[in-house]
């Protein structure tokens, strides 16, 4: 007996109307990117959604648009026919103060041949305006419109009492199963919980492939990809299960696409200002980030600015070179980049560095496991007696230097946290210690410790007596 499923749902229609207002709304956060201009949304984006206890998975779409296949709408336009294979009810959204348009029509004809129960919405029926427009859509033959403003919030009611009929049962069925799992978890003892997926974030300049490798990883055509430069605009979190080839282990991987990053000089519309602030939320809520370089292009000086950023949010980070199976004198821009990466980001030296192909697949595996190794360097917690073992011979080995003759003293050391893992010093005038002495102290840790090149926050601080006079 299959285990249950959380119901899905797809927001569909022609763009501008709403979509992902609407999808914003149910999910009760501003995840997909809002603008007035039509098309802002490109790929799928999943949610949690739920209206007076009914739960489901709520899916945002490309604008439908009547365009030749091989043209960026029209594979926008296969992508949201795709989303609709699986789903358990779509809902058509129209615009209802702009009335009925063929193209209303033309999906509504489409959507009258799928075996998805269909809910159609009439959105932007606020106030009289949108009347005339919401009885209008009676005539496009899929039963009885809803009036709705997704910005308002008005007609979610209604929305819910369209819905239940068809993904109640589905609903329940999943809560029973999900709080059942949820209890199970909670009795287990905590090193035995699981960690939950590896959040996953594709980083880098446009066009470098981002939306082909996680493509390549599904072994599907799940994101829109083509010659255009920036076609990802929405950050997209697509969860995933990939067999570990050391263990054979199941391995849960959320991966997310981002859009491309140019130089700041560059970035002048505001939708692609939009997008790229996106891309920089989803680095802070990545664990493990992907920085993916273009083989042909090598790494710029906006790589290493990419790069920076990740390293100051704290996230553990990784370095993929894309389109190996082109790449022109292999050994050498490998080596190249290699050395460029450690001269311009001194700070974390000997970061994970892959050779990967997006469109043959090699490298993927091993850049995984890597992904792996390195969230677990990123969430160790090292003993506070190991960690003074180890903080008493750097001491020993290379003692702090005596400004004006008095030595400054380092007493003890402890682990504050982890992801990224942070550490506290106490001691007495650390006000004068050199930067250069605490760098080799952080790169001990790295070295010695376990925590290769993940970021590492050190704080000095002086300890208190009461009894020294100032």
């Amino acid at each position: 007996m299959p285990l249950p499923k959380k119901p899905e749902v797809v927001i569909i229609g022609r763009p501008n109307v709403g979509k992902s207002t609407l999808f914003n709304r149910l999910v009760g956060k501003k995840l997909a990117l809002v603008d007035d201009q039509p098309g802002v949304t490109r790929d799928r984006r999943m949610g949690d959604a739920e209206i007076a206890g009914l739960q489901f998975t709520i899916v945002d779409t490309a604008g439908w648009e009547d365009e030749n296949e091989l043209s960026l709408p029209g594979r926008m336009r296969k992508q949201t026919e795709a989303s609709l294979a699986g789903a358990d009810a779509a809902v058509f959204v129209v615009d209802a103060r702009a009335g009925l348009t063929p193209l209303d029509e033309e999906i509504a004809r489409y959507l009258r041949e799928q075996e998805v129960p269909v809910v159609v919405v009439a959105n932007k029926a606020e106030g009289k305006a949108g009347e005339s427009g919401a009885m209008e859509a009676y005539a496009l033959g899929l039963g009885e419109p809803l009036a709705m403003s997704a910005e308002h919030g008005e007609g979610i009611a209604d929305l819910f009492g369209g819905l239940w009929p068809i993904i109640g049962a589905a609903s329940d069925e999943w809560e029973e199963f999900n709080d059942i799992n949820r209890a199970e978890i909670a009795a287990m003892d905590e090193d035995d919980r699981p960690t939950g997926p590896l959040k996953l974030a594709i980083v880098g300049r446009p066009n470098a492939g981002k939306s082909t490798l996680i493509n390549r990883l599904l072994g599907e055509d799940r994101l829109l990809t083509g010659p255009e430069a920036g076609i990802t605009r929405d950050s997209i979190a697509i969860d995933w299960n990939w067999t570990d080839p050391r263990t054979g282990e199941t391995r849960e991987i959320r991966l997310i696409d981002t859009a491309g990053m140019r130089k700041r000089k560059n970035v002048t519309e505001k939708l692609e200002k939009l997008s790229v602030a996106d891309a920089r939320r989803a680095v802070d809520f990545a664990e493990v980030v992907v920085l993916l370089l273009d083989a042909t292009q090598g790494l710029e000086h906006q790589d290493l600015k990419i790069a920076a950023h990740v390293l100051e949010e704290g996230r553990a980070l990784m370095i993929a070179i894309n389109k190996w199976d082109v790449a022109e004198g292999a050994s050498s821009l490998f080596n190249g980049i290699r050395g460029a990466l450690d001269d311009g980001l001194a700070q974390v030296r000997g970061l994970p560095l892959f050779a990967v192909s997006a469109k043959t697949g090699k490298g993927l595996d091993q850049m995984l496991c890597g992904a792996f190794d390195i969230r677990d360097a990123w969430s160790k917690r090292v003993s506070t007696a190991a960690l003074n073992r180890w903080f008493d011979d750097a001491l020993e080995a290379n003692p702090p230097p005596a400004p004006g003759g008095k030595r400054i003293k380092l007493r003890y050391i402890t682990q504050a946290g982890t992801r990224p893992p942070r550490f506290v010093i106490f001691g007495s005038r650390l006000d004068q210690l050199p930067t250069s002495y605490e760098r080799y102290l952080v790169n001990g840790i790295r070295a010695k410790l376990g925590f290769d090149a993940v970021p590492v926050r050190v704080t000095l601080k002086t300890s208190k007596n009461p009894f020294a006079k100032d």
